[in-house]
């Protein structure tokens, strides 16, 4: 080969290097140069155990991507009150945040079935399996759209039953509701307005503080670890174990739907395997300080512990035939997205129920020498 005709062949090669790499520009020379940056606010205050999951999420996050995506989480109040996270992660106000679906419920009462509904028997973990694999997630961009959110959602975080709640005496029938002003949120309004009760539904940090100024005479927030912390016990002593107005909560983390579609997919496939580690580690994490929790309630804190008479518990399920009805009535995507969830738990709890032996002999036979904290009202 002539040095002319090898340095014309070497022009062409580089021409045709130039022009693969034109092609693949996009990725490399567009590229953001440093780390994304996105403020995050929680719906709860700073010292509760539920902002602490938020921020445990973000860590997961930002260890995972290495530093890429870099999420700093705020606590409630911070920028927004915590009913308003929704609105300011749809304008981007927020680039996301965490909290629950019930916190939306003014402004489409379906959210709250994903977290303050009947369950149907399922619990929370069944409420996540159905959202994954039985049509929950499809359901909820639906829900979304109808209202023009800018969303982008996660579920995770399976929560235990919660408490009836905090009272100055221990509840021994529904009637006992009856003028009682009672703190509880999203579908739990409808059931416990049922019940008879004054409901105000109030975000986190303003429970205790409104039940010691006597505007509360009772009010039910989560788990032992969550009301000890905001202080609950310095309040109430009386607390009444087991319900079906949150027999099966999840957590959600929200995106700005614009900021995160704007994420490479690389980095969108990291989101959703953290949101996945941080779901099981949540739950792990919640057994071990709620246990631990509810021991020092009892020895430290001196709260007495009852459980809700199965009678009360009865009445609840009974007035959730007629909440259900209205509602359905009222809204079609309601409607479509209770029957979805009963069809799943039909099987979904059928199979729960026939597979898994009885803890409560094991524990018996194990533990009977143990006096039991809760008593019976």
């Amino acid at each position: 080969m002539t040095e002319k005709k090898a340095s014309s062949s070497r022009r062409g090669l580089l021409k045709g290097a130039v022009a693969a790499g034109a092609l693949a520009a996009p990725m490399v020379s567009t590229a953001q140069t440093g780390p994304i940056n996105m403020r995050w606010q929680s719906t709860w205050p700073s010292k509760d155990i539920f902002h602490e999951y938020a921020l445990d999420f973000a860590k997961k996050v930002n260890d995972m991507t290495g530093g890429d995506l870099k999420i700093e989480v705020l606590p409630a109040g911070a920028v927004v009150p915590a009913f308003g996270l929704l609105e300011a992660v749809t304008k981007g106000t927020l680039d996301g945040g965490h909290g629950v679906l019930g916190y939306h419920y003014g402004k489409q009462n379906a959210l709250a079935l994903w977290n303050s509904g009947p369950a149907f028997g399922m619990d929370a973990n069944m409420i996540l399996s159905w959202h994954k694999y039985g049509g929950g997630a499809e359901l909820l961009a639906k829900l979304y759209a109808s209202i023009g959110a800018n969303v982008q959602s996660f579920l995770y975080g399976p929560m235990a039953t919660q408490p009836l709640g905090w009272f100055k005496k221990p509840i021994t029938k529904s009637a006992d509701f009856k003028g009682l002003k009672f703190r509880t949120n999203g579908l739990a309004i409808d059931l416990f307005t049922a019940m008879g009760a004054a409901v105000n539904a109030l975000p986190g940090g303003e429970i205790v503080p409104a039940m010691d100024r006597g505007l509360l005479d009772g009010a039910e927030f989560n788990n032992a670890t969550s009301d000890r912390i905001l202080g609950f016990p310095d309040v109430s002593k009386v607390c009444m174990l087991q319900s079906y107005h949150q027999s099966a909560e999840t957590f959600e983390i929200m995106f700005n739907k614009t900021k995160y579609d704007a994420l490479p997919a690389k980095m969108k496939a990291i989101i959703a395997g953290a949101t996945e580690a941080a779901s099981a580690d949540m739950s792990w994490k919640a057994i071990d300080r709620y246990s631990k929790d509810y021991i020092e309630l009892q020895t430290k804190d001196k709260v007495k512990f009852y459980k809700t008479p199965d009678a009360v518990l009865q009445d609840q399920l009974k007035l959730w035939d007629a909440i259900l009805e209205k509602k359905s009535a009222e809204n079609p995507l309601f409607k479509e997205i209770v029957a979805s969830q009963k069809a799943f738990a039909e099987r979904a709890v059928k199979w729960d129920q026939d597979t898994y032996v009885n803890r409560r002999m094991a524990v018996g036979h194990f533990f009977s020498d143990k006096k039991k904290p809760a008593g019976k009202a």
